[in-house]
């Protein structure tokens, strides 16, 4: 998951009336945190990400992948709702009566805002009227406020007190939740994954519904950020069975998407997201839903299905807008990008690229940006304009490089814990079992267990020479191997296997009906170019004929070296007239193509022949004739020039 923090002025009102799915921030509050676990929002920071599986990676290894950071933030607030949420119901005067007061206080932080703070104003004014129980509840409000402020360090004092000191098992779960949440912010990824593990253990004694929900979001999202797909998965269904009375299934099954994205086990048509959709529907909730549908739309973009992309990003537009909210505004403008570039369109590419960086600041690091400057770099690179291609590919080089960083450290913060949770637990037996009158067999112990350790060593040792001896000889073997098919000068295909191959590409065309061209290459004069530059300035001039040849062939083609400067192409798949057509354009770029060394300046011309399957049917040997008659032909007829063969035995120049 790759995450961004982001300075943000706040919105001077948030009311119940702008809440999403009626538990969410307000939307015209542009907050988040700055670590994977958005749980509270930070009046000063935004996240402006996307997760993508493994590109992408990847592991799209790159990546991924992205979409799902956006639907992330909005999950933490649905939890941090339920760390809130108590009964209803009341009205009472506040002055009058504190506990009334702390009760309507208690459902307001995500509801309304503004009235939350000076409500809690006055709390703390008339805190001493209050039962000790009710105390923790109001010092609990005010760890969240500061934590909403972004004040980290206030607040985590704060929720170390409850959960130590208050007694209170529900006011200190819901501590323990938050305080989860704040460490994945302020990116303390240890601290993080071992509360993480102190919660999971305490799930059996969590008995108060909403505390639970809560706890098994914010488990689902720590362990797949941790790489633990299988128990991030495991967590999100738990909490899918977990919904409150009365709540929205909507958090719970949106966690299972977001698992599934982390884990890059999400594809379009997976049943998950499907169901998340039906259980987020635009009417009750309509950010998760528009979240949900750009989910959808960016693994059409991922498997290949650009226009399928477009037409969904086009249908939600107006949500996206309507609802304001950043990440997604985002998040559907790159996956816009991608899809107009994998189209072809550049230019509509480029300007939803652009509208991305437009929204950020120089020193973001989101995934969104990455893939945004990745858009940018191929669309600058395929049109040719090298400097600004270089510019962009810096630019996503860093970014991908500080994912990378992160994905790392949070793998090894929980790779930490769990050897450390192991170690203690260990240990705890060790002291378990150890008695005073048993210490000479201790002591006997463990010297047998150090002679096991070194016996493993020595084995591991023994295992790890014998792996890499096997690397070793399977990676020479490859390349034995590659060497006997490749002509070691120019890193095509020697003779003999560009001759097997062909029999067996024409043996698979016949199958299916396919025409087939061959073409024979003959570098003019070529002697002449080793006799007066020298042998070093031929090879170099027969590497850069290669190159230039290549740009006009396809993957499925075959390029050979037949001898000396000669060589041979198979267009699979092409019928005569397009055969024709693409030796003509090789001709051309041969003759145009200028090779310099040490001031000099070497150009070559080409002679083509070119014979086609439907006049000299599938036979290797008789293509072969044929094409090397039109080569004749064409060194006869003056060179620098392409000859094909036609019916009835004759030669057309073309």
């Amino acid at each position: 998951m790759r995450l961004n923090r982001r300075k943000r002025p706040a919105s001077p009102r948030c009311s119940a009336g702008h809440r999403p799915a009626g538990r969410l921030a307000c939307r015209h509050r542009r907050t988040a945190g700055r670590g994977p676990w958005n749980a509270a929002p930070d009046r000063s920071a935004i996240f402006r990400s996307r997760s993508r599986a493994t590109r992408r990676s990847s592991v799209r290894p790159n990546g991924m992948h992205w979409q799902s950071d956006s639907l992330r933030l909005w999950l933490a607030w649905a939890g941090l709702a339920g760390c809130v949420l108590c009964q209803a119901g009341f009205a009472a005067d506040a002055v009058a009566d504190p506990s009334a007061l702390l009760r309507q206080t208690w459902l307001l932080p995500v509801t309304d805002h503004p009235r939350f703070v000076r409500q809690l104003a006055e709390l703390n004014r008339v805190a001493s009227r209050l039962a000790p129980d009710e105390q923790w509840r109001l010092r609990y409000l005010d760890a969240w406020e500061a934590m909403f402020e972004g004040e980290y360090a206030r607040s985590e004092v704060q929720f170390r007190d409850i959960i130590r000191h208050s007694g209170d098992p529900h006011v200190a779960d819901r501590a323990a939740a938050l305080l989860l949440s704040q460490y994945g912010i302020t990116r303390r990824y240890t601290e993080a994954f071992e509360l993480a593990n102190r919660l999971a253990a305490r799930l059996p004694q969590i008995t108060d519904a909403k505390v639970r929900y809560v706890v098994l979001l914010n488990l689902s999202q720590s362990l797949g950020l941790a790489g633990q797909t299988d128990l991030a998965v495991r967590y999100a269904r738990m909490a899918m069975d977990a919904v409150p009375a009365g709540s929205s299934p909507c958090y719970a099954a949106a966690a299972l998407v977001v698992a599934l994205d982390t884990g890059h086990r999400l594809k379009s048509d997976s049943p998950e997201l499907r169901q998340a959709l039906t259980a987020c529907p635009m009417a009750t909730e309509p950010v998760y839903n528009t979240d949900l549908t750009v989910t959808l739309a960016d693994r059409y973009v991922q498997e290949g299905l650009p226009r399928k992309a477009l037409a969904l990003l086009g249908r939600i537009a107006p949500s996206v807008d309507g609802n304001d909210y950043a990440p997604n505004k985002l998040s559907a403008l790159v996956d816009r990008a991608q899809a107009l570039a994998a189209v072809g369109d550049d230019d509509g590419a480029r300007k939803a690229a652009l509208a991305v960086i437009a929204a950020g600041k120089p020193d973001d690091i989101g995934a969104w940006l990455k893939d945004t400057y990745q858009v940018l770099y191929r669309i600058e690179n395929r049109q040719g304009h090298a400097a600004a291609a270089l510019g962009y590919y810096k630019k996503y080089a860093a970014l991908d490089k500080a994912y990378l960083d992160d994905v790392n450290a949070r793998a090894i913060a929980y790779q930490t814990v769990q050897q450390h949770l192991l170690a203690q637990k260990l240990e705890t037996e060790k002291l378990g079992r150890q008695n005073a009158l048993l210490r000479v067999r201790q002591e006997r112990d463990a010297q047998k267990a150090e002679a096991n350790r070194l016996y493993l060593a020595l084995l591991l040792m023994a295992l790890a020479f014998a792996a890499l001896w096997m690397f070793r000889l399977r990676r020479s073997q490859l390349r034995f191997k590659q060497l006997s098919h490749l002509d070691g000068l120019t890193a095509t295909f020697n003779r003999q296997h560009f001759m097997t191959e062909v029999e067996r590409t024409l043996r698979l065309l016949e199958k299916r009906a396919a025409a087939a061209c061959l073409v024979f290459i003959d570098l003019d004069h070529f002697k002449q170019v080793n006799d007066t530059h020298g042998h070093a300035m031929g090879d170099e001039v027969l590497r850069h004929i290669v190159a230039v040849c290549r740009r006009h062939l396809r993957t499925v083609d075959l390029f050979g070296r037949l001898g000396g400067e000669e060589f041979g192409i198979l267009l699979a798949a092409c019928s005569r007239t397009q055969g024709v057509a693409i030796a003509e354009r090789i001709r051309l770029a041969v003759e145009a193509a200028r090779v310099e060394s040490d001031g000099v300046i070497v150009g070559v011309s080409a002679s083509v022949g070119v014979a086609f399957t439907d006049i000299a049917g599938y036979d290797a040997q008789r293509l072969c004739k044929e094409a090397d008659a039109a080569l004749y032909r064409a060194k006869r007829g003056g060179r620098n020039r392409v000859v094909a063969d036609a019916a009835d035995d004759d030669l057309v120049e073309a």
